[in-house]
């Protein structure tokens, strides 16, 4: 994988690298092997974000002055002077020096500009309307994930078909990105059940989880366990109609390092989602999957089949575990039967792009890979499986 040179960088870019690695090791290690200009646009993009995201987040700025914020936040981004010093996040660094990143987005292409700011728009209208409001139905809960998650997966493509390292069509077919982000995001919400609740967050959607309890927090009582896990079996299996999306997705990628960077989350989602499903586990601590088992899906997602081998692997592991008596056990059948088509060896789907032998072999990309990154990546493995990233 392609190594970036620090040294080769003007002052204001080493600085937004350095926050990037002091606020996500995770996105750091990947963002880092894109391909030439794309690396620092996403680069800017991810911080102009995390800076919105920390403004969201902060709970001691009151709505009265974070509302009007939010809103405005993509109009600081052509503020050479615009900063904020009272936060007391733990990432209230991107906000402290926000005049260093909005200069480095200033000198962006126009193309990569337009986009950033169209999205941290976007984002900062959702966030703030979801403030004070709880997600209620199962179209709300789409809606609250399209603004935290899937406007990043509708950026990043456009980003990916504006640096033409791919297709326009890419960029253009946003129900297909859209889905990418919800993949993520839902993972991430059904995992996150006991520490959202301990914090006082509530993200199941209530049209779900009042047909199993009167109280969302009701599902982490002992005597509630069996319709607890019911709650949650539905909920994942709402998460994996996104998967057909994200495999046609990823089928259309043809940069090798663009296919990298929107592969690694997804297969790590596929099998957190077979590590919750009908887990009790997920309502008494932390689910997660081993180390050493994250870092070998990082090492051999790197092609369309490679991922969709291990997409019919997790949700086999899924179709054993299902409970003849759970409610949604014929919804998980079906969805999981669709994802098989499409996935099982011989299917439909064949991607348009083929790989160099040189990205097909273990042997040349273990190669290619420093022990500096790779030790980035392992160590980056506890961020994807645990913590939840917009």
């Amino acid at each position: 994988m392609p190594r970036m040179d620090p040294d080769s960088l003007g002052r204001g870019l080493r600085t937004c690298y350095r926050y990037l690695n002091q606020t996500s090791r995770s996105f750091a290690a990947v963002i880092q092997a894109l391909d030439g200009e794309l690396r620092h646009a996403v680069c800017i993009f991810y911080l102009v974000l995390r800076a919105l995201d920390t403004i969201e987040d902060d709970m001691t700025i009151s709505l009265d002055v974070k509302v009007p914020m939010l809103h405005e936040f993509h109009s600081f981004l052509y503020q050479p002077e615009w900063k904020y010093m009272e936060s007391k996040e733990k990432d209230r660094q991107v906000l402290e020096d926000f005049p260093t990143i909005s200069m480095e987005f200033r000198n962006l292409s126009k193309v990569y500009q337009d986009v950033i700011s169209d999205i941290c728009h976007k984002m900062g209208v959702g966030m703030a309307e979801f403030l004070e409001k709880k997600v209620d139905s199962q179209h709300e809960w789409d809606r609250y994930c399209h603004y935290v998650a899937g406007l990043v997966g509708i950026g990043l493509s456009r980003l990916f078909s504006a640096s033409d390292l791919e297709d326009p069509i890419v960029g253009q077919d946003t129900e297909l990105a859209n889905s990418m982000g919800l993949f993520l995001q839902k993972t991430n919400i059904i995992r996150d059940y006991l520490e959202d609740q301990q914090e006082g967050r509530e993200f199941w959607p209530r049209e779900v989880w009042s047909r199993y309890a009167k109280k969302l927090s009701d599902l982490t009582k002992p005597e509630n366990i069996d319709m607890a896990v019911q709650c949650l079996n539905e909920l994942v299996t709402n998460a994996l109609h996104h998967v057909p999306d994200v495999l046609k997705y990823l089928s259309r990628l043809k940069n090798q390092s663009v296919f990298n960077f929107c592969a690694i989350p997804q297969v790590m989602a596929i099998a957190t989602l077979a590590a919750c499903y009908n887990n009790k586990q997920v309502f008494r601590g932390v689910v997660k999957i081993r180390k050493g088992q994250a870092v070998t899906l990082m090492m051999d997602a790197t092609n369309i089949q490679a991922v969709k081998s291990i997409m019919y692997q997790y949700v086999e592991e899924i179709y054993q575990k299902i409970p003849s008596t759970d409610p949604s056990s014929n919804k998980t059948q079906q969805v999981i039967a669709s994802i098989r088509a499409m996935s099982s060896p011989g299917g439909p789907m064949v991607s348009r792009h083929h790989y160099s032998p040189i990205y097909l072999s273990c042997a040349m990309l273990l190669a290619a890979l420093s022990w500096q990154y790779l030790s980035t990546i392992s160590k980056a493995t506890e961020e994807y499986v645990q913590a939840g990233e917009n």
